[in-house]
């Protein structure tokens, strides 16, 4: 598999990427569900109901734009992921108000959780980034990011992820 290209972000980058993404999910999840209160990327993961809605209804370009920002993949990565030429990418960048597909919404999500996940187990965007790019004994030798493309292969590395978390290493 390719290699990924992406940029670290300093911890005020991601923290300023994170707030945007924040706003515009409150207002999303707003507009679902009726919910007076501000929800966080995080506490968006932990309930699964509502992710279920937010798939169906699909997500807007917007939220897949700025949760972009903060994951370690790049256009072609996502393209990859998302099984769409770069150029449909750009097309629905260029789409005023376009929702993603519920496929697409959901692989849009799995990868933000993997990220959100990633950077609270590692602390840092920079040590996350490094990790999900490098091979793993413990994944067969793969490099983590290699094996998002399907949700089996998210598993394992959420799987992964919550090892480290708790100190188990393979």
């Amino acid at each position: 598999m390719k290699t990924f290209l992406y940029e670290v972000m300093s911890y005020e980058e991601q923290n300023f990427a994170l707030g945007e993404v924040n706003e515009s999910l409150s207002i999303y999840i707003k507009d679902i569900e009726s919910i007076s209160k501000g929800f966080s990327f995080s506490e968006f993961f932990d309930d699964k109901m509502l992710i279920i809605k937010a798939i169906r209804r699909g997500l807007p370009y917007k939220i897949f734009d700025q949760i972009k920002k903060f994951t370690p993949f790049s256009d072609i990565d996502w393209a990859e992921y998302l099984d769409l030429s770069q150029k449909t990418l750009q097309r629905y960048r260029d789409e005023n108000n376009f929702y993603f597909k519920p496929i697409h919404s959901e692989k849009i999500i799995e990868l933000a959780e993997v990220t959100n996940f990633g950077i609270s187990v590692f602390g840092s965007s920079e040590k996350f980034y490094r990790w999900i790019n490098a091979s793993s004994f413990a994944l067969g030798g793969l490099k983590p990011a290699e094996l998002l493309k399907n949700s089996y292969g998210k598993e394992l590395v959420m799987a992964e992820l919550g090892r480290i978390e708790h100190g188990i290493f393979a």
